[in-house]
């Protein structure tokens, strides 16, 4: 199979979201997403692909001197378009896996030529990569799925690790992709936890669900992912209520995760305050019970230093810790289980390819004494691109679970056009349902989410979406 980039569009839309998503140093209000249109030659005929991500404050630079709008989201453009630049170059590509060797290569050069954070840096390979397995899967009438475990885009895991010398995507993936997956909601560090936590001049009239009781109730939940401030005495009252709340409303079968959001200094600060939270004997019991892991607590800057390793291998009853934001790079996951971490995320936007090589990883690393972790995590992605595509591929890596808080945050498609949400409607009934009001929206259902229509298509979209509904960008 040859391939060659040669034209590549990108659009945007504006959303706001329902009410305030706080994480970290971010509270989002309002997001700029951008889709992305590629026009790719495979042999010798044209095929076109698209991917979208939406891109929120203070994730991919978490910097808190500067400004959004004036400096991370022109800096984020300027990522974008120059990996969209080297994925062009060249000449035709004798197959997919060497078409994106030769775009990561490029945008890392550049991006540590240029001081670009990596994690930045891969957001604009991921776009591109999305685009191109998408018209890749298009163009081989096959779902996702069936294109990487008969690994059709030529993926030579030994070129990523050499660890993983003569690793086939068959040997890590499962055969057949997850129908269904369990749906982790995100407590938000503002989110309400009752109707009585909500003023009322903050009260929506959406039809959606607002609290997380009436989340809950709505969609059966047993899945969750607990944000901490890294202030303790925020952090420990707050995880009390919640340790009360979920046992009530949820009982045995509660699952949760904790995500740190880069908010301790080093290990050695967040082992100090995690001891303290057990020191309470209600979350104890939520923690011995039902804890699945903790999501990156140290800042970037500090979560690989070796001095990690020192603090981890001195705690015994250390919780699984697995990194997030600090697997930039493609040695970070490496890096992190040799420092005694448990694990890493999949996010679509730190890249597919580079999720199955974790995965691999992880299969080569861990033993019976070492269990180790890929979870699914996300940024608050929506439909009808985006969300559904990451999905995909988490149903073909065969994780359980998935953090999802997109269709929380976000008041269903209603910000998309009439002809896109009835598309959606249509083409993917088993996860999209509309209320009384008309309002189109995402349906979990006993706490899942079914996958059947995301695994049929060529990578989670069934068909194209017109993109000249927005703006260029």
């Amino acid at each position: 199979m040859s391939m060659q980039i040669h034209q590549i569009d990108f659009h945007r839309l504006d959303m706001k979201t329902r009410f305030p998503f706080r994480y970290g140093i971010a509270s989002m209000c309002e997001v700029p997403h951008l889709f992305v249109r590629m026009h790719v030659e495979i042999d010798n005929q044209m095929w076109q692909g698209t991917s979208s991500e939406g891109l929120p404050p203070k994730w991919f630079t978490k910097n808190p001197e500067t400004d959004f709008k004036t400096d991370d989201l022109p800096e984020m453009l300027t990522v974008i378009k120059q990996a969209a630049q080297f994925a062009m170059t060249g000449n035709a590509h004798r197959d997919f896996f060497s078409w994106w060797m030769n775009l990561s290569e490029q945008q890392t050069v550049w991006a540590a030529a240029n001081e670009q954070p990596p994690l930045l840096a891969n957001l604009g390979v991921s776009l591109m990569e999305r685009a191109a397995l998408d018209a890749t899967c298009r163009q081989q009438r096959s779902s996702l799925s069936t294109v990487l475990v008969q690994n059709r885009l030529g993926i030579d895991f030994s070129a990523i690790r050499n660890h993983l010398t003569g690793v086939e995507p068959s040997d890590v993936l499962p055969p057949q992709p997850r129908s269904h997956v369990q749906l982790r909601h995100t407590i938000g560090l503002g989110d309400p936890l009752t109707e009585s936590d909500i003023p009322a001049d903050e009260k929506l009239e959406d039809e959606l669900p607002h609290c997380l009781i009436s989340n809950i109730e709505r969609y059966g939940l047993r899945y969750f992912k607990i944000k901490l401030s890294g202030n303790l005495d925020a952090d420990l009252p707050r995880m009390r209520v919640l340790s009360t709340l979920l046992n009530e409303r949820v009982g045995s079968s509660m699952r949760f995760t904790l995500d740190g959001n880069e908010q301790y200094a080093t290990m050695a600060r967040f082992q100090n305050d995690w001891q303290e939270l057990n020191g309470d004997p209600s979350i104890r019991r939520m923690v011995n019970q039902s804890l699945l892991f903790v999501e990156q607590p140290v800042h970037r800057d500090s979560a690989l230093l070796p001095e990690v390793k020192k603090t981890l291998s001195d705690w015994p009853n250390a919780p699984p810790i697995i990194i997030d934001e600090s697997d930039a790079e493609l040695d970070s996951l490496p890096t992190a289980l040799k420092l005694g971490y448990s694990g890493t995320s999949h996010k679509n936007c730190k890249g597919i390819v580079k999720s199955i090589a974790a995965l691999g990883t992880i299969k080569k690393e861990q033993s019976a004494n070492r269990q180790l972790i890929l979870s699914a995590e996300d940024l608050g992605n929506i439909g009808p691109v985006a969300l559904l595509q990451d999905l995909a591929v988490v149903a073909a890596l065969g994780i359980p679970h998935v953090e999802r808080n997109g269709h929380h945050y976000f008041a269903g498609l209603n910000m998309f056009p009439a002809p896109i949400q009835d598309q959606t409607a249509r083409d993917h009934p088993d996860l999209y349902q509309r209320e009384a009001s008309g309002l189109l929206a995402l349906q979990p259902s006993h706490g899942q989410l079914q996958l059947n229509s995301v695994n049929a298509a060529p990578l989670g979209l069934s068909q194209q979406i017109d993109l000249q509904h927005f703006s260029r960008w």
